[in-house]
C-alpha cells in the first residue's frame, strides 16, 4: 500500500502544477496579471520538486515524462500566451492595424504552441541532459509575467503599440526553438571554475532585481540570453 501511494507522489505534484497553470491562465484572462505570475511561479516550484521527488522516491516512469510535458505547456506555455492575449486588448494600435486589431490578440497563442515544440524537443534531445537547447520555457513564462506587471504603464501608453508587441511574441517564441545553447544552473559542487558561468549570471542577477524590482525578472532573462550567446560565441 505505502509503495503504491509512494509511486503516484511525483505525479501528483506535477498535476499540482498543471492546476497552478489553469488558474493562472483564467486570472490573465480576467487581467488579474499578478495573480497570473503568481500562480506561474507557484507552478514552477512544483516542476521543480516533482523531478527531484521521483528521482528520491526512484519512482521515474514514462507517465511522468509526459505529465511533465503537459502540465508545463500550460503553466509556462498557454499561461503566459493567455497574459499576453489580454495586453494585446489593452496596447495602442497605429491607425493602418485598426482593420485588424480584433484579431491581433490570438497571435499571442504562438507562444504556446512554440511551448509545446520546445518541449516536444526537449524530450526527444539527448544533448540537453545538463544544458539546453533553446529557452526554457518557464524563463518564458517568467519572462512575460514579469514584463507585463512590472512594466504595465510603459505597455498601454502611447509609446508602445501592437506591432512591438507582435515583434516581441515573435523573438521570444523562435527562441524557445532556436539551436542557441544555454546554460543550466545546475551546480554539481561550489567550485568557481566548473561554475563560472552560473555564478557572473547570479552576481549580475542581484542588481538587476534591486534596481527593477519585478520586471527585474525580464532583465533576468534577457541577461540569462545575451549571457548564453556569449558563452556560445566564445566556445
Amino acid at each position: 500500500m505505502a509503495n503504491c501511494i509512494t509511486r503516484h507522489i511525483p505525479n501528483t505534484v506535477t498535476c499540482c502544477n498543471l492546476f497552478s497553470g489553469c488558474i493562472a491562465s483564467v486570472m490573465a484572462f480576467k487581467g488579474n496579471y499578478e495573480l497570473a505570475i503568481t500562480f506561474i511561479i507557484i507552478g514552477a516550484v512544483f516542476d521543480f520538486f516533482d523531478g527531484m521527488l521521483a528521482r528520491l522516491l526512484k519512482v521515474s516512469g514514462p507517465l511522468g515524462k509526459e505529465l511533465d510535458s503537459l502540465a508545463d505547456d500550460i503553466t509556462f506555455g498557454f499561461a503566459p500566451a493567455a497574459i499576453v492575449f489580454s495586453l494585446f486588448k489593452e496596447v495602442h494600435y497605429p491607425d493602418f492595424l485598426l482593420p485588424i486589431a480584433e484579431y491581433m490578440p490570438y497571435t499571442a497563442f504562438l507562444i504556446a504552441v512554440f511551448s509545446a515544440l520546445r518541449l516536444g524537443k526537449f524530450n526527444i534531445d539527448p544533448r540537453q541532459s545538463s544544458s539546453f537547447i533553446g529557452m526554457p520555457t518557464p524563463a518564458n513564462a517568467l519572462f512575460w509575467g514579469s514584463l507585463v506587471v512590472g512594466g504595465h504603464s510603459f505597455l498601454i501608453s502611447d509609446s508602445f503599440n501592437a506591432i512591438y508587441l507582435f515583434i516581441l511574441v515573435l523573438i521570444m517564441s523562435l527562441l524557445l526553438i532556436a539551436e542557441i545553447p544555454m546554460f543550466s544552473l545546475k551546480f554539481k559542487n561550489l567550485t568557481w571554475s566548473q561554475n563560472k558561468v552560473s555564478y557572473i549570471f547570479l552576481i549580475v542577477c542581484i542588481p538587476l532585481l534591486l534596481i527593477f524590482k519585478i520586471s527585474g525578472f525580464a532583465a533576468v532573462i534577457i541577461w540569462y540570453i545575451i549571457l548564453s550567446l556569449l558563452t556560445k560565441k566564445r566556445a
